[in-house]
């Protein structure tokens, strides 16, 4: 995860912000990959009682991590899925 994230963020030459906790503006171009499953704590997946399951929207930051892993943002979208009980 690290390697990868890293490589994109050297070639694109770009840095990653909102990683460190009471400094969002500071950025990085080498991400720890305990930082960058820590900005995925906040998600949290609802299973309503009328059997709806939601997803917390992703947030940039989050959204930027899986686009520099060439992973899907489906990964962590539901549409208002019934569950089948």
């Amino acid at each position: 995860m690290e390697f990868v994230v890293q490589q994109a963020l050297q070639q694109t030459q770009q840095s990653l912000a909102g990683l460190y906790d009471g400094n969002p503006k500071r950025k990085t171009n080498r991400p720890s990959a305990e930082k960058m499953l820590q900005a995925f704590c906040n998600l949290t997946l609802y299973f309503l009682p009328d059997s709806t399951i939601f997803v917390t929207p992703l947030s940039s930051v989050q959204k930027q991590i899986l686009s520099l892993m060439k992973m899907p943002f489906a990964l962590y979208q539901l549409d208002s899925v019934h569950c089948l009980t």
